[in-house]
C-alpha cells in the first residue's frame, strides 16, 4: 500500500505472521566495539565509559556497513543466517579491507510484543540462537553489528512490533548487553511529540549505557535535522525512503546536495542507504548512485543482498579510489558548482589539497560537461594531475576539466596541481554532446569532438562510428588528423539512417576514438552515442496520453498513463481528479517529474487542465510548466490542494520537442500528486 506523502507504510512478507507494511524511514545508532589481543574483536566486548556530552569522535568519517532492508524488507529470508553470511562476505569478499564494518539488522527482528517486564523480545524463527549470539559472530570477525528500533510506541510496520518510545533506557540497555554497535532509529508512531526532545532522549539513554554508540537520527528530514542534530546524533537522515530505481535515487540525491555547510567529522548528512546491486537500475546509474554518495560524504551502507549480488555490484562497492572521497579525513560534502540543462559539476575539498570532481550528466542523452580547476577551488598552476577514479588512469590538463559523460553517468576525479605534469599523458575527450531524434526511414547527423585538454600534442587521431544492425553510418567530413595540439579540438560530421523497421526508443550507436601519445603508445576510447527513434503526432487534436514519451522522470513511481500517480507499480493510481471533477485521459505524475514528447516542428498546441490530485486530502503544492525545444512557453505558478483545475495553454510552433515539468512549489516534494488532466496537443 503506498501512502500519498511520497513516502511508503511497509510491505513485506514473513513466514509466521502476516505481511508487513511498508516505507521504513529511519535513524540510525553505531557504537564501537573493544578489541583484544592482536587487535581482534573480544566474543562480548566490555562496555567502557561514554565520553561526557560529546560523542563525535565516534563518527569521524561517514559510517560504512550493511543494512537488510532495501533487499529483504520484512520477508522470510531475513533472518540469522543472512546476517551471518553478509559477515562471511565482508571478510571473503574483502568489503571488511575496503571500509565496511557495520552489520545492520533492520526492522522485524522482534516479537511484536515485549515480555512481562516490558523487555523486547527477539523473534526465535528468525533468530533462534538471540540476538547476541548473532553480534558475537559478527564481531568474532572483525566486524560492528546494529540494530533497529523506532522513535515512536511501534516501529513501522503494519503489525507494529514494539518502539522505543517510553521505554528507551530499558531498550538502551538491551541493546548494550548485547553488544550492538549501530542502532537504527526511526520515526513511526511518534504520537506527535516533538522531534528533537524524542532523539535527545534516546542519546541519554545510550550514553547512559556506558557503551560509546554512534547515533544516526532519521526522522526523514520533516524537521530539518541538520540544523539542530549536532551533537544529539552522528548522522541524520535528510530524506525519506530511497528506491531502487533512477527517479527516486535523483530526488534524494538533489535534496540532499545543497545541505554540504551542515556535514562534517562527527556529524553527516544520511540520503538513505546504497541500493546498488538491487537490479532496479543500470550499472552506469549504480556507479552515479556511489559516486555521489561519496561526494556527498554519505554513510555507505550496502543495501542489496550480496549472496546473490552479481560481480558489477562488488566491483562498484569496493572501489577503493571511491571510497577514499566517501572517507577523506577532512570531512567536506562535496559542493555544487554549476547545474544546468542535467550537466552538474560538484566539488570536494580534500585533506591533501587536492580536488575530487564529479561530472555529472542527469539527462538521457550523452552531454558534455566541463569545468575548470580553478572553479574547483585549486590554485594556479602550469599543469595538473586527473585521476580517474573509475578508470585508475591518470592524465594531464592545463587546468580544464571536461569529459562526454553518457546519460545518467558521472565521471569522478580526482584533481591536483602538479609539478611533473609533462611526465603524465595529455587527458583527451572525445564524443558526441547530445544526440538526434528521428523518425524511422530518416537520416539525421551528428557532430563528433575530440579536444586536447592537455599542453602536449597527440598525433595520429582517427574516429569511428557504428550503429546497430541493418543502420547505415558514414562519415560527411574527414574523420581524422595528423596532429592535435594541446588545447585544440577536433570535429567530424556524420549521417546516420535510420532503417523503416527501427522501433520507437533509444538506439545506442558507438563512437571510437584512436590516437598516438607523445610517448607512441596507442590510446583507444569508445563513447556512446544515442539516436532516439519517436513516432510525431498525427494531424489534429490528439491526447498526449495515447502517445508513446521520449523520455520521463518521476519523483516517485512511474508516469502513469490516465490515471493518478500511485507511487509504486504502474497502474497502481486512481481516476485523475481534481477539485471533485473526475478525467478520464491524462498523466499522473509526483514532483518533481518530467515528461517529453517529441513534436518535429509539426505542431502549434498543447493545452491541459492541471491541479493537486484530490487523493492528496489537504496536502500537496505543485507548480506546472510547458516547454518547447527547452524554452519556457507557459506555467502556472504553485498550485495547492485547496483549487480546481487550472487551463495551461502553450504555444509550441516549431518546436521539435515538448517537455511537461512539475516542481514541488518549493515546500519539499510530499504529497505533490500532480495531474496533467486532458492533456492534448493540436498539430
Amino acid at each position: 500500500m503506498s501512502h500519498p506523502s511520497g513516502r511508503r507504510t511497509r510491505s513485506a512478507g514473513r513466514t509466521a505472521m502476516a505481511a508487513l507494511g511498508a516505507g521504513l524511514l529511519c535513524a540510525t545508532v553505531l557504537a564501537a566495539p573493544s578489541f583484544a589481543a592482536g587487535g581482534r574483536p573480544a566474543t562480548s566486548p566490555p562496555s567502557a565509559p561514554a565520553p561526557a556530552g560529546d560523542d563525535s569522535h565516534l563518527a569521524l568519517t561517514p559510517p560504512m556497513g550493511f543494512n537488510n532492508w532495501n533487499s529483504t524488507h520484512c520477508r522470510a529470508e531475513f533472518n540469522e543466517e543472512m546476517v551471518r553470511g553478509m559477515a562471511d562476505l565482508f571478510v571473503e569478499r574483502g568489503l571488511k579491507d575496503a571500509g565496511y564494518e557495520y552489520i545492520n539488522l533492520d526492522d522485524c527482528w522482534a516479537l511484536p510484543e515485549r515480555d512481562a517486564e516490558g523487555k523486547l523480545v527477539p523473534d526465535p524463527e528468525r533468530f533462534p540462537h538471540g540476538i547476541k549470539a548473532v553480534a558475537d559472530y559478527v564481531h568474532a570477525r572483525g566486524l560492528k553489528f546494529g540494530i533497529y528500533t523506532s522513535a515512536g510506541t511501534k516501529t513501522c510496520s503494519d503489525i507494529g512490533f514494539p518502539g522505543a518510545l517510553g521505554h528507551e533506557y530499558s531498550d538502551a540497555r538491551q541493546f548494550a548487553d548485547w553488544g550492538v554497535d549501530y542502532l537504527k532509529y526511526d520515526n513511526c508512531n511518534n504520537q506527535g511529540l516533538d522531534a528533537k526532545q524524542r532523539y535527545l532522549t534516546m542519546r541519554d539513554a545510550l550514553r547512559a549505557t556506558g557503551r560509546p554508540i554512534l547515533y544516526s537520527i532519521c526522522e526523514w528530514g520533516e524537521n530539518r535535522p541538520w540544523e539542530w542534530a549536532r551533537g544529539v546524533g552522528q548522522s541524520w537522515r535528510t530524506t525519506g525512503d530511497i528506491k531502487d530505481n533512477w527517479e527516486s535515487m535523483l530526488s534524494i540525491m538533489k535534496k540532499n546536495l545543497p545541505l554540504d555547510e551542515y556535514a562534517g567529522p562527527g556529524g553527516w548528512n544520511d540520503p538513505d542507504m546504497l541500493e546498488v546491486g538491487n537490479g532496479g537500475m543500470t550499472d552506469t546509474e549504480y556507479r552515479t548512485h556511489f559516486s555521489m554518495w561519496s561526494i556527498m560524504a554519505a554513510p555507505l551502507l550496502i543495501g542489496a543482498d550480496l549472496r546473490s549480488a552479481p560481480q558489477s555490484a562488488f566491483d562498484i562497492l569496493s572501489n577503493e579510489e571511491v571510497i577514499a572521497v566517501d572517507q577523506d579525513e577532512l570531512g567536506r560534502q562535496g559542493k555544487v558548482i554549476a547545474s544546468e540543462n542535467g550537466r552538474w559539476v560538484i566539488a570536494k575539498e580534500l585533506a591533501d589539497g587536492s580536488r575530487a570532481v564529479a561530472l555529472f550528466n542527469e539527462s538521457d542523452q550523452p552531454q558534455r560537461v566541463s569545468t575548470t580547476a580553478r572553479a574547483a577551488g585549486l590554485p594556479h598552476s602550469a599543469g595538473y594531475r586527473v585521476r580517474d577514479l573509475w578508470k585508475h588512469a591518470d592524465t594531464h590538463t592545463a587546468g580544464k576539466i571536461s569529459a562526454t559523460v553518457p546519460a545518467h553517468g558521472t565521471v569522478l576525479v580526482r584533481v591536483a596541481p602538479d609539478r611533473d605534469w609533462a611526465q603524465l599523458p595529455p587527458a583527451v575527450d572525445s564524443g558526441v554532446d547530445g544526440g538526434a531524434i528521428a523518425e524511422s526511414g530518416d537520416g539525421v547527423r551528428l557532430t563528433a569532438a575530440t579536444e586536447n585538454l592537455g599542453r602536449q600534442p597527440v598525433r595520429s587521431v582517427s574516429t569511428g562510428m557504428t550503429g546497430p544492425e541493418g543502420w547505415r553510418v558514414r562519415a560527411e567530413s574527414r574523420p581524422g588528423t595528423a596532429v592535435l595540439r594541446g588545447g585544440a579540438t577536433f570535429r567530424s560530421t556524420w549521417r546516420i539512417d535510420v532503417p523503416r523497421s527501427a522501433e520507437p526508443g533509444s538506439h545506442e550507436l558507438k563512437l571510437t576514438t584512436t590516437y598516438r601519445l607523445p610517448s607512441g603508445r596507442q590510446v583507444r576510447s569508445d563513447s556512446q552515442v544515442l539516436v532516439r527513434v519517436a513516432v510525431a503526432p498525427a494531424g489534429g487534436t490528439t491526447h498526449l496520453s495515447d502517445l508513446a514519451p521520449l523520455s520521463t522522470a518521476n519523483g516517485f513511481g512511474p508516469v502513469e498513463i490516465d490515471r493518478s500517480n500511485g507511487e509504486s507499480a504502474a497502474g497502481d493510481g486512481k481516476p485523475l481528479t481534481i477539485g471533485g471533477r473526475t478525467f478520464s485521459k491524462g498523466l499522473g505524475v509526483h514532483a518533481d517529474s518530467r515528461v517529453e514528447y517529441f513534436t518535429a516542428g509539426r505542431c502549434e498546441r498543447v493545452t491541459a487542465s492541471v491541479g493537486v490530485d484530490d487523493e492528496t486530502g489537504e496536502r500537496g503544492t505543485v507548480a506546472f510548466e510547458i516547454r518547447a525545444d527547452g524554452e519556457r512557453r507557459a506555467g502556472t505558478g504553485t498550485l495547492t490542494h485547496s483549487q480546481d483545475a487550472q487551463e495551461i495553454s502553450a504555444d509550441v510552433t516549431g518546436a521539435e520537442t515538448v517537455t511537461l515539468t512539475v516542481t514541488d512549489g518549493g515546500d519539499g516534494s510530499e504529497y505533490d500528486h500532480a495531474d496533467w488532466a486532458d492533456l492534448k496537443v493540436t498539430c
